[in-house]
């Protein structure tokens, strides 16, 4: 049985829906935007948790759950499904525009239940707020974070409450004094991506990254690496990620021909569909549905990774997946 300490977690990262109740021009899931929305089977969903158990108990791997939307704390079943995954003993983490971080009762079950959550914030202020179609928005972050902090703090728990922004051409200036408002709030890592296209094309070329954006960007990263780290602050993100962020600045592409993220990381979409990344979401024809016991489970990966590289999809001519950089590199591995 493998060391779960020499052991890389398995992170399944589930879309249990596709509706958000804010309006960002640039996401797909703008509630402003007609389409028909749809969420995971509740029952499906307890299934996969139970095979997530008792692959993570075979293999001695630390499995962690990861909750995505859509904005996933709106989901009917959210509470039920985490419970579930608490007492099946996987870890779990969610990303959240904090919408519903004014329940206490919410806060609560972060605290006790998850390992991480991650707040998408853009921007200060006013900027936040018209980013997001949230009016008052980042006022009530503004109280609502502190006090998942504090929650977190007082249960003892090891919740690592951890902030993630997309930086575009206008406020790619104030990312430092965000940075700066992120730690007040009690936020111990930050992490960034650069605004994509593949979404909203019709926002996208006014609002990307210049490569002069991403030249100011790396002049300014250790100095503010450094200043967050003596607040007890983690900003992640190594050389190979920058490299990319470049690149597509410059519109360079980078083939994938032998894509190994699957060994450590799995998508999962509402409709059950299983892949290394959403941008080749139902690609590959496997579902949740196709996998029926914990060695099917366990075969997946592999499966995945040999698809790709036989046939890559057309996403892998131009990899956009921030898990096939180094996104979440720590102090750590950035010095290695």
């Amino acid at each position: 049985m493998l060391d779960q300490l020499d052991t890389p977690p398995l992170v399944v990262l589930w879309r249990v829906m596709d509706t958000c109740n804010l309006a960002c021009p640039f996401c797909a899931y703008d509630k402003r935007l007609a389409f028909p929305r749809s969420a995971a089977s509740p029952a499906e969903v307890s299934r996969v948790i139970g095979l997530l158990a008792g692959l993570q108990q075979a293999e001695g791997r630390k499995v962690m759950l990861s909750w995505l939307g859509g904005e996933p704390t709106l989901w009917q079943d959210f509470g039920r499904m985490t419970d579930q995954a608490a007492k099946a003993g996987l870890a779990q983490s969610l990303t959240t525009n904090g919408t519903t971080l004014g329940s206490s009762s919410l806060r609560a079950r972060l605290a006790d239940q998850f390992d991480e959550v991650t707040l998408s914030v853009d921007a200060i202020g006013q900027r936040h707020e018209d980013l997001r179609g949230w009016r008052g928005g980042f006022t009530k972050l503004e109280r609502w974070v502190p006090k998942l902090a504090e929650d977190a703090l007082a249960k003892n728990s090891a919740l690592r409450v951890r902030a993630n922004v997309v930086l575009m051409h206008d406020t790619l200036g104030e990312f430092e004094n965000l940075c700066a408002v992120l730690a007040d709030w009690g936020v111990s890592q930050i992490t960034f991506n650069q605004l994509g296209g593949r979404d909203r094309p019709e926002f996208f070329p006014q609002n990307r990254l210049t490569a002069d954006d991403v030249t100011k960007l790396k002049r300014v990263l250790p100095g503010l690496r450094s200043r967050l780290k003596s607040r007890g602050v983690e900003l992640l993100g190594g050389d190979p990620y920058i490299g990319r962020i470049a690149d597509s600045a410059k519109n360079v592409a980078l083939k994938i021909d032998d894509c190994q993220v699957a060994r450590n990381f799995l998508f999962i979409d509402e409709k059950g569909n299983i892949a290394p990344c959403a941008f080749v979401e139902d690609y590959f024809g496997v579902t949740t549905a196709d996998v029926q016991s914990v060695a099917q489970f366990s075969a997946i990966p592999g499966q995945l990774c040999a698809i790709q590289k036989r046939c890559p999809a057309d996403a892998c001519k131009n990899c956009m997946s921030t898990q096939q950089f180094s996104k979440f590199a720590t102090e750590i591995e950035l010095r290695v």
